[in-house]
C-alpha cells in the first residue's frame, strides 16, 4: 500500500523527545513549547505564536480574539474543510461564502465585496493545496471596509506570496501540524500576530484564562487548548528539515507534472501564478471525462495499493449546516465541481520517486 501521507520522522525527533522524558517536562509548561512558538513566528515574519493542540483549536480562538460574536458575518471560501465554517459558527456568528477560482482552487476574490454588509466583521482566506489567495486584493478589500483578516495558512508551511511568508497577512494567520502537514507534531496548531494584546488574549484563552492574581478566579471562559512538550519537541525538530521539506515537497509536484503532462482527461495543477510558486502540499487532479467520478477512481486506486483522498465537500452541501438552516438554496459550481471531480495523489514527505512512478502508472491503466 503506497499511503496518501507518511510523515518523515528522520531528524532529531527522538532526541528531543528522550530530553522530555528524561527531564519530566511532559506538559504545556516544557520548554520546548516556548521554542517551538518563537522558531515558528521568526519563519513566518510575526512576533507572537502562541501554540496549541490542534488546527481547529487555532482557528476557534483566533475568532474569538478578534471578539466576532453573535450577529457578525464572515465572508469565507465554499471549498474547504468543515473547521473553518464550524470556527465561525461556535463563535455565534454567520459564515458567508465565496465560490472558488477553478484555476488556482482559491477563493475567487472578485466575489467578496458583494457579499459584504453592514455585519461583516472579517474575511477567512484559506490557502489551497499548494497556491496561495491572492492576498493584495483581499487586503484592499479588507482596508476598504474596515475589515479583519483571518487567514488559515494549514495547508501553507512554507510557502510565500510575492516573497512574503503565508501567515504573515492576517490579523491573526492559524497553522496546523497534522500529520500530513510539511511541519507535524502529530497534532498540534498555532495562531500567529504582531498584536501585543491579541497575543496576549490567545494565551489566555488557550489556558482556560486563568489569571495571574487568583488563578481559579476567572473573568473570562476560555479553553483547554495547550500544546504538550511533547509534541513541540518534534515541531523543533521538524523546523530543522524547514528548507528540505519545502525543496522535497516541489520535487515531488514536479516529477508528477512530467508523468502526468501528456495525459488525457485530467487536469494537473498549475506550476505558478504571478504571485506564488506552487509548493505542492498535496498532489490534486481534477477529471475532465465526467464519465468517471472521483470516487470512483479513488475506489480503483485503493484496489491497486493506491492511497487517496477526496476534494473538500463544499460548505453549502454539508448536511450538517444545512439542517442550521445556513446557505439556503445557494450555488457554488466551481466547488462542486471541485469535489465531484478532484482527488489529491499520494503526497507526503516519505513518498519515495520509486512509489510516484507506480502511482502514475496505476493511474494511468485506470483512465485508459
Amino acid at each position: 500500500m503506497i499511503p496518501v501521507n507518511e510523515p518523515l520522522l528522520n531528524g532529531n525527533e527522538k532526541k528531543y523527545l528522550n530530553e522530555c522524558i528524561d527531564s519530566g517536562w511532559i506538559s504545556s509548561e516544557g520548554p520546548f513549547v516556548k521554542k517551538f512558538e518563537e522558531e515558528f513566528a521568526l519563519k513566518t515574519q510575526r512576533k507572537y505564536g502562541v501554540a496549541v493542540c490542534n488546527g481547529t483549536a487555532a482557528l476557534e480562538i483566533a475568532i474569538e480574539s478578534l471578539g466576532i460574536t453573535e450577529g457578525d458575518e464572515v465572508i469565507m471560501p465554499a471549498f474547504t474543510i468543515i473547521s473553518c465554517a464550524s470556527a465561525i459558527i461556535k463563535s455565534f456568528a454567520t459564515p458567508v461564502l465565496v465560490d472558488s477560482d477553478l484555476e488556482t482552487w482559491n477563493m475567487d476574490v472578485s466575489q467578496i465585496e458583494a457579499k459584504i454588509t453592514s455585519k461583516t466583521k472579517a474575511i477567512m482566506v484559506v490557502h489551497i493545496y499548494g497556491l496561495t489567495v491572492d492576498m493584495d486584493s483581499v487586503l484592499a478589500i479588507a482596508k476598504k471596509h474596515n475589515l479583519k483578516i483571518i487567514e488559515d495558512a494549514a495547508e501553507a508551511h512554507g510557502q510565500t506570496y510575492k516573497g512574503k511568508p503565508c501567515g504573515s497577512f492576517g490579523d491573526v494567520s492559524v497553522f496546523s501540524f497534522y500529520p500530513n502537514k510539511l511541519i507535524t507534531t502529530g497534532e498540534g496548531g498555532m495562531v500567529l500576530t504582531n498584536n501585543d494584546s491579541i497575543a496576549e488574549h490567545l494565551r489566555s484563552l488557550r489556558n482556560l484564562c486563568f489569571t495571574v492574581q487568583k488563578r481559579f478566579v476567572h473573568e473570562e471562559l476560555g479553553w483547554n487548548m495547550r500544546m504538550t512538550n511533547v509534541q513541540a519537541a518534534i515541531g523543533v525538530a521538524q523546523l530543522e528539515r524547514w528548507d528540505e521539506s519545502i525543496a522535497r515537497k516541489r520535487e515531488i509536484g514536479k516529477l508528477y507534472t512530467e508523468l502526468l503532462k501528456d495525459v488525457k482527461g485530467i487536469e494537473l495543477p498549475i506550476e505558478k501564478t504571478n504571485y506564488c510558486d506552487n509548493i505542492y502540499w498535496v498532489y490534486g487532479i481534477l477529471l475532465l471525462d465526467k464519465s468517471k467520478t472521483s470516487e470512483q477512481v479513488m475506489k480503483l486506486l485503493a484496489e491497486k495499493g493506491i492511497g487517496t483522498r477526496p476534494f473538500f465537500y463544499p460548505m453549502h452541501l454539508q448536511p450538517v449546516l444545512k439542517r442550521m438552516g445556513l446557505f439556503e438554496n445557494e450555488v457554488y459550481p466551481n466547488a462542486e465541481k471541485m469535489y465531484y471531480y478532484g482527488l489529491y495523489l499520494p503526497s507526503g514527505l516519505a513518498l519515495t520517486n520509486e512509489q510516484i512512478h507506480e502511482v502514475v502508472k496505476s493511474l494511468k491503466e485506470i483512465l485508459n
